[in-house]
């Protein structure tokens, strides 16, 4: 398996899926969430966390410079640290402003899999502060693709949800 080659594709497409859906989301819904249930991000949440999905946590596996706060490591972490509340997290003020930031992630996850090179992402193990078991790097890599490729199936059913015509040609881009 050639990881560097699989990762840069799984990274482009996801990316390129993500920013088209972007194109979907009204300013006027910012503040939009599910109506039922508990512990719903709004729309701006959602898109705020879209460039903390990949990039910056690939940057963690191969460098080991988690996006921490000022003065902590990993292991000083709490579980509920590192799954705040909705209500705790941070939101988008903009569509433009996510934007820009998501590709400077798009960016940096192409950068992290290129300086990890090939026989790092092969044979490097890595833990997350999340799970101490042993996992490949490309494999954990390819774990935070998916990371942004999950919240980006989140937005697709936000749109859905706010009544946006949706459809897998706009969740896969």
């Amino acid at each position: 398996m050639n990881w560097t080659e699989l990762l840069r594709k799984e990274i482009e497409s996801t990316y390129k899926a993500t920013d088209g859906l972007l194109d979907l989301v009204d300013e006027d819904k910012l503040h939009w969430k599910p109506a039922t249930g508990a512990n719903w991000m709004t729309t701006g949440q959602l898109l705020h966390h879209l460039p903390e999905a990949c990039g910056l946590l690939c940057r963690g596996f191969v460098t080991g410079s988690w996006p921490m706060p000022e003065g902590q490591t990993p292991a000083d972490l709490r579980p509920e640290d590192m799954l705040p509340p909705a209500e705790a997290m941070a939101t988008a003020t903009s569509v433009a402003a996510v934007r820009e930031v998501l590709e400077r992630d798009r960016q940096l996850a192409l950068a992290m899999v290129a300086e990890a090179g090939e026989e790092n992402l092969a044979n490097q193990d890595t833990r997350a502060p999340w799970d101490p078991d042993a996992m490949k790097l490309g494999h954990r890599l390819l774990h935070m693709v998916g990371h942004l490729g999950n919240h980006r199936a989140q937005l697709f059913y936000y749109l859905k949800l706010q009544g946006k015509p949706v459809n897998t040609w706009n969740l896969y881009g």
